[in-house]
């Protein structure tokens, strides 16, 4: 298991309207603000080797989502719109004028429709392994049926480490990567009735969002797929990256769903080059 890279962070419990929500904040405390919104069913631990490669250059702020890690439980249903008046409550909260914001999956989905309801916060958004479309019949069947056995559990099951081995490693990760294929087991670290009323909320409930993010402008947008993401396919993140005018689609081989965490390395390059292209 790799060491956590996390030791220098401070963290707090921050009121928003979507309850307490948990955050980490590190790195230089001059440097331009960069802050991270996991997948569902992660806390902002995942973002380690981002915070590590990052904290040089920016104050980095990682965000445990509602319902997840330290964050108050969630017991209702939220939407992305909820998510983004939370976050701006949060960069308030921490004096932060504008961020880069870089979310995975359900982080991915938020980096898409924040600059949108808040353009004048966004320096820029990356959003990795995520979609802008409504879910198919497929994966709101495996969700649904998911969400309804972990709300009857106080703990989380087992079963819900498989699930989330099965949704978040690729034939390579399965192959070549032991250790990241631990870490999924960290869901069970987590609420499962939580994480029940996420799945309704973020991943069954969700909308189609792509007339919303063409009214994106002047916003600079890296959007970021994974070659083996059985999740969202590469064609699904292509078509939210062709909504926003102007964006920048990468396609990282041999990766899967939770690319920040599973390939760290080349995440880190393509954010990097992405941020030499930024005004200063």
């Amino acid at each position: 298991m790799a060491t956590n890279r996390l030791d220098g962070v401070t963290e707090k419990l921050i009121p928003t309207s979507l309850g307490l929500i948990n955050v980490r904040v590190g790195g230089r405390p001059d440097g331009p603000a960069m802050v991270c919104w996991p997948s569902l069913m992660m806390d902002g631990t995942m973002w380690q080797y981002q915070y590590e490669h990052f904290a040089p250059t920016h104050r980095v702020v990682l965000i445990d989502s509602p319902g997840h890690g330290k964050s108050d439980a969630l017991r209702k249903l939220i939407d992305l719109k909820d998510c983004a008046d939370a976050l701006v409550e949060i960069l308030d909260a921490l004096a932060i004028d504008t961020c880069v914001l870089v979310g995975n999956s359900w982080g991915g989905m938020l980096a898409g429709i924040f600059p949108a309801h808040y353009p004048q916060r966004t320096a820029a958004a990356i959003g990795i392994n995520c979609t802008a479309s409504l879910p198919t019949t497929a994966e709101s069947i495996w969700a649904t049926a998911l969400s309804a056995f972990l709300s009857l559990h106080a703990t989380m099951p087992p079963l819900a480490a498989k699930a989330a081995r099965a949704a978040f490693a690729g034939p390579t990760a399965e192959a070549t990567n032991p250790e990241f294929t631990e870490f999924t087991h960290s869901v069970l670290r987590n609420d499962p009735k939580s994480v029940a009323w996420a799945l309704r909320s973020i991943l069954i409930g969700r909308k189609d969002e792509h007339r919303r993010l063409h009214t994106i402008q002047n916003v600079p947008a890296l959007i970021i797929a994974g070659e083996e993401d059985s999740q969202f396919p590469v064609h699904v993140v292509r078509k939210m990256a062709d909504a926003i005018e102007g964006s920048t689609f990468r396609v990282l081989p041999h990766t899967a769903h939770l690319a920040a965490r599973e390939n760290p390395d080349a995440v880190n390059a393509e954010i990097d080059t992405f941020l030499t292209t930024l005004p200063t």
